[in-house]
């Protein structure tokens, strides 16, 4: 009975009831949506991470990363394969050759890490290989006698293989803008103008745009004008086993895109056989092995157990590697949990303020309700419950809003491209899919009506501190 009466005083003023119940949906969506958004962000970072550029454990000889001698190979790397195979978190196991270098062609020079990579089992551990730009060729699948090398988008544009000519075939086929007629004739002076920057095709674009016309087509426009001559060719020059300087041609076999510019400027992949016989390093000889476990979860219990089966050899974790991006997946959880802290805590003031001046404007009726009898107890549970309902009906309302709209938009995703220059320069993507787990969902509805409790108490105790005789005589 108690309840029944406590959900009939809601809405004796629908009204203010409706705005309590509104303000907390919002809050409640604001909050959720914010945090899968930003969660997306962290948690594709470590995918991308993982699954592109790092993998799980790493393995090197002990002072590897303090010298990188081309000579400084790991100890019986057939060895350590098969051992690490008996692991049962361990699912792929590939050897790759780490040389530092430099990159050069015509135009500039830039140095880079030269990875020798075992093209088929890379595949099958990596997602490389997915993200080679159609047009740009493939990820070492074309035959051919020259020597062969992927590269990164970011250190193509550095040594200027990308370039930008703009055409107007060339915007008639860039699917994602339809560029009106009068940008056309804007950008009419550019068309056949080879540029061998992004940042002078930029300036080129700036002196014939207006403001508004940039922010909404620069980017598109710079897509359709991006080129790249497939077999496009560059120098590569290292140390040979003998310590001396080794340079060689290679033709570009694909230019790969992800969302780390770092990564993309700073590495490039070669067969491993190629960089063998340009090297002199004797077969089955590499400088690190790379494990892929059967899920990310399972690092932190199978890094320490090979760490102590390996103790001749420096064994690292993803996190470890990148210890940055480790700190950040901590660190974001508590700024989720500062950030919903936050909104409770708004919620519960407008709670306490809706239920203090119900409990006000219900004087006489509290008063009325202890003369005939009903207790102390039974008031205060009406007075809790009232608040229940609706910290709950606006939280279930906001949570329901919340797991549309995420569903909704971790579908096609969120597109930042406006900041993607800056996103992607530390790593993050432009293109966000909101995700966020079950149990926060759970934790989150607990936390909503742990707030409504909580906020009737005060209410509750100040129906209880009145005098029934004196509330009889209030108007």
């Amino acid at each position: 009975m108690i309840a029944s009466i406590a959900w009939k005083n809601v809405w004796r003023n629908r009204t203010r009831s409706m705005t309590v119940i509104s303000a907390m949906a919002v809050g409640v969506f604001a909050g959720v949506f914010t945090i899968a958004a930003m969660n997306s962000s962290v948690v594709q970072r470590i995918e991308e991470a993982v699954d592109i550029e790092l993998s799980h454990v790493h393995i090197n000889s002990r002072d590897f990363r303090s010298d990188h001698s081309i000579n400084n190979l790991l100890p019986a790397p057939d060895s350590l394969r098969n051992r690490l195979h008996t692991f049962p978190e361990v699912e792929w196991v590939t050897g790759r050759i780490i040389l530092n270098g430099i990159a050069s062609t015509a135009n500039k020079s830039v140095g880079v890490v030269i990875n020798g990579v075992d093209v088929e089992k890379e595949k099958r551990m990596f997602r490389l290989h997915e993200k080679v730009i159609p047009g740009t060729g493939s990820y070492f699948e074309a035959k051919t006698r020259f020597n062969t090398v992927l590269v990164g988008e970011k250190l193509a544009k550095e040594l200027n293989i990308i370039r930008y000519i703009l055409t107007p075939e060339q915007m008639d086929a860039y699917e994602r803008v339809r560029f009106p007629v009068s940008l056309t004739e804007k950008v009419a002076p550019l068309f056949g103008r080879r540029f061998i920057t992004d940042k002078k095709f930029t300036a080129a674009l700036d002196s014939l745009l207006t403001a508004k016309e940039k922010r909404k087509y620069g980017y598109p426009l710079r897509e359709a004008a991006w080129s790249f001559r497939e077999g496009s060719r560059m120098v590569l020059s290292f140390l040979d086993a003998n310590e001396i300087q080794t340079s060689a041609v290679f033709r570009i076999s694909g230019v790969f895109r992800t969302n780390n510019d770092m990564f993309e400027a700073s590495s490039v992949f070669v067969p491993e056989m190629e960089l063998r016989q340009l090297t002199g390093l004797p077969v089955e000889s590499y400088h690190r092995l790379i494990c892929r476990l059967e899920e990310n979860g399972l690092t932190d219990t199978a890094v320490p157990a090979i760490r102590e089966a390996f103790p001749e050899v420096e064994v690292l974790s993803w996190k470890e590697i990148q210890p940055d991006m480790a700190m950040l997946a901590d660190m974001m959880q508590q700024i989720y949990g500062v950030f919903m802290a936050l909104i409770l805590a708004a919620l519960a003031f407008g709670i306490v303020n809706t239920m203090l001046m119900a409990v006000l404007e219900r004087t006489r009726e509290l008063g009325m309700l202890a003369a005939i009898g009903m207790n102390r107890r039974k008031t205060f549970l009406m007075i809790m419950l009232e608040s229940l309902y609706l910290s709950v009906t606006g939280g279930a309302i906001g949570m329901a809003i919340s797991g549309i709209v995420i569903a909704a938009t971790s579908r096609n995703g969120i597109n930042l491209v406006k900041y993607s220059e800056g996103l992607e320069a530390m790593g993050f993507s432009a293109h966000l899919f909101p995700v966020i787990d079950t149990p926060f969902f759970i934790i989150t509805s607990l936390l909503i009506m742990l707030t409504g409790i909580l906020s009737a108490i005060y209410p509750a105790r100040k129906a209880l501190k009145m005098n029934p005789l004196e509330a009889l005589r209030t108007d």
